[in-house]
């Protein structure tokens, strides 16, 4: 009687051992299945962010050009000069920014509460 008591508490323990690995199978099928999916949502959309990127890309510098064109026809400069003109004063604001920019990342400290605490913790 034992020995059944033993064999039938040894299966229980191993069905349900079996139906719980089952269980997380599924589970990871499914997880897998929605990544899938969720990630061709997100290739659709960087694909459009990226046409979307090159299409302002272009519009940019035809506003650039037009921007040029028009100081040499409202200054009556050469072309040559309405373009160096933007470019220099394009050139400075990117130095402006450039500079900014570098000052603003030195004062960038990465997650400064975890560092300290893993300092204090592995001390």
């Amino acid at each position: 009687m034992a020995e059944t008591t033993e064999a039938s508490v040894t299966r229980l323990i191993r069905g349900a051992l079996d139906d719980a690995r089952e269980l997380f199978r599924e589970e990871l099928a499914l997880a897998r299945a929605e990544l899938r999916t969720e990630m061709g949502k997100v290739a659709a959309s960087a694909i459009r962010f990226g046409i979307a990127g090159v299409a302002l890309w272009f519009a940019a510098m035809f506003l650039l050009v037009t921007l040029a064109l028009g100081a040499t026809a409202l200054f009556e400069w050469p072309a040559w000069a309405g373009f160096g003109v933007l470019a220099l004063l394009l050139g400075t604001v990117g130095a402006v920014l450039l500079i900014l920019g570098r000052s603003a990342i030195r004062e960038v400290r990465p997650l400064p509460r975890t560092v300290q605490s893993v300092k204090e913790n592995f001390k």
